[in-house]
């Protein structure tokens, strides 16, 4: 009896240390990952999946688009299952259009005469990205280095007022990584940065700026407690939420639950970035207001990330769309006015 259950554990052991070591999209597992609270959500979740597939399937069949629709909205916040998911992206962001009124352009781009220092800055940032993938290591073959070096190149040429800044390598190769294919990532990172995001990657960063300014405006009006303790100890936002906003969330929520967001900020667009945000605060409020200190705080913003409430991407995505309440777009518009104003006078 006894060696059976060593040879089951055993068994056990080799299944996580093969299969489940690497995720889906090529992510090393952290050494301390709980693959059991995982296991079971996901068993409950790829019910979901199967039925949603089944869904987008019907939607999409013998239909060359996704038209703007209450349907496609509710379809969407449900979840694109990973086999559309490229498609539909394409489709409602936009880049689909962009990419068949420039035939060619992506491969002229790289053909073209490049600008030493934009080639040089973004060579040396290509290590750093994903170094828990093994997808963008050295020995990969293929090696998705090559394909996020030709996408950043290529869009620091074709928007120069933007280049290349920190974060975009890691949004790219989440772009390469659903697409599989160079230049769906390219016209995606577009929709992005020329048109979802508003001025996030500009060498002043003002839009970014301009939106944690707006998301401390949203959390006075929402969750002010925690809007209170910010302002008691003197903490800039940018100071906590700066990386939710560069870096879309990526590294900070499990890899489902982010493309989980990107569904929806396709679709829907940067709206969707302060929904999450404040439902993590909404959530963990009174867990937050524990802090004593700036470090406390700080500690508090990275550990709110982590858990069972964010994982269980299914029933977070349902939760943004409640917990936060009303979030007008023109709301938020007049805030990014006077939060941009503010801004510009205090240069």
């Amino acid at each position: 009896m006894e060696g059976e259950e060593e040879e089951r554990r055993a068994r056990q052991a080799a299944r996580e240390s093969d299969v489940h070591r690497v995720d889906a999209y090529g992510f090393e597992r952290p050494a301390d990952f709980d693959y059991t609270t995982y296991e079971e959500f996901f068993s409950t979740y790829l019910v979901v999946l199967t039925r949603r597939a089944i869904k987008w399937s019907k939607l999409l069949k013998g239909n060359s688009g996704v038209p703007k629709s209450l349907k496609v909205k509710r379809y969407i916040r449900k979840g694109i299952p990973n086999e559309h998911r490229a498609l539909v992206w394409m489709i409602v962001s936009g880049a689909q259009a962009h990419m068949e009124q420039n035939p060619g352009y992506y491969q002229k781009l790289l053909e073209g005469e490049k600008n030493d220092k934009l080639v040089e800055t973004i060579k040396t940032d290509m290590n750093r990205t994903f170094p828990d993938n093994i997808r963008f290591r050295k020995t990969a073959d293929p090696c998705l280095q090559k394909a996020l070096y030709n996408v950043l190149v290529a869009y620091g040429h074709h928007n120069k007022s933007v280049g290349y800044c920190q974060g975009m390598n890691f949004i790219a190769g989440y772009l390469i990584l659903i697409t599989k294919n160079e230049e769906e990532s390219f016209w995606l990172l577009d929709a992005l940065i020329g048109r979802i995001l508003p001025d996030y990657y500009s060498p002043e960063m003002l839009g970014l700026k301009t939106d944690q300014e707006v998301l401390g405006e949203l959390v006075r009006m929402k969750v002010p407690a925690i809007a209170e303790l910010m302002e008691r100890h003197g903490i800039m936002w940018t100071l906590v939420v700066s990386r939710w906003f560069i870096c879309l969330f990526i590294d900070i929520l499990p890899v489902e639950t982010v493309l989980r967001i990107w569904d929806c900020l396709f679709y829907e667009g940067s709206k969707i970035i302060f929904r999450v945000a404040l439902t993590l605060i909404k959530q963990h409020q009174a867990f937050i207001l524990e802090a004593t200190n700036f470090p406390d705080i700080c500690d508090k913003f990275k550990q709110i990330t982590k858990g069972p409430f964010v994982t269980e991407c299914h029933t977070f995505m349902q939760k943004i769309f409640t917990d936060p309440g009303s979030l007008k777009m023109a709301t938020i518009e007049k805030l990014r006015e006077t939060s941009r104003e503010k801004l510009i006078a205090q240069r």
